[in-house]
């Protein structure tokens, strides 16, 4: 008996599903980060920045920054059929840091994202992730008017352990953004084969 084509249905494939966090600095670009790369409408729990604020929000260096996120960014990537990603940005602010033990639940990994203006603004974000033992890769979000730093200077001003990944990125640029978030996929499955399983605590 023949059968044709049609016949014969291809299993559907179920994705894995992975939590990956986006952190870093007051008005790094986290929340353009995830919007950029979201395949869903990204939620956003932005409210405008007020002068009761001022005091609380330093906006040295992000002067033109008239909102912040307040809860965290979500956004969805399929990398393969058989991969989906999902994000979750952190709020950058110090007064929204009881947010990010609730974040971290679960976490693959996480990209924390850096301005080499203000490095200075990614160091608690990367204690965060090492007294965790959650993966991390620093992405370097390229500003338009940010001097350009070889990548070991940048490495050594973090004074990153060798095995942390250092990547230069466009938050704005669809594929910048994702070699980004393979890299971090990588990183920490490379440490899961170790045995170096991530601490969500």
């Amino acid at each position: 008996m023949a059968f044709g084509r049609s016949s014969r249905k291809k299993t559907p494939v179920e994705p894995v599903t992975l939590k990956i966090l986006v952190a870093g600095g007051f008005g790094v670009g986290k929340t353009t980060l995830v919007g950029t790369v979201s395949e869903i409408r990204p939620l956003r729990t932005e409210e405008v920045l007020t002068e009761a604020g001022r005091p609380v929000d330093d906006l040295h260096g992000v002067e033109a920054k008239t909102t912040t996120t307040v809860a965290m960014d979500f956004g969805r990537i399929t990398l393969r059929e058989d991969l989906v990603l999902y994000l979750f940005g952190t709020p950058g602010q110090d007064r929204f840091w009881f947010l990010w033990d609730e974040l971290a639940q679960g976490a693959l990994g996480a990209v924390v994202l850096a301005d080499t203006r203000r490095l200075e603004d990614s160091f608690a974000a990367i204690d965060y992730f090492e007294r965790r033992g959650i993966p991390f890769t620093v992405a370097v979000n390229c500003f338009e008017d940010a001097r350009r730093y070889p990548t070991e200077t940048v490495r050594a001003a973090l004074d990153l352990d060798p095995e942390v990944d250092l990547v230069m990125c466009d938050a704005r640029d669809r594929e910048s953004v994702k070699n980004v978030l393979v890299a971090v996929v990588e990183h920490a499955l490379v440490l899961a084969d170790r045995g170096h399983e991530p601490v969500a605590t």
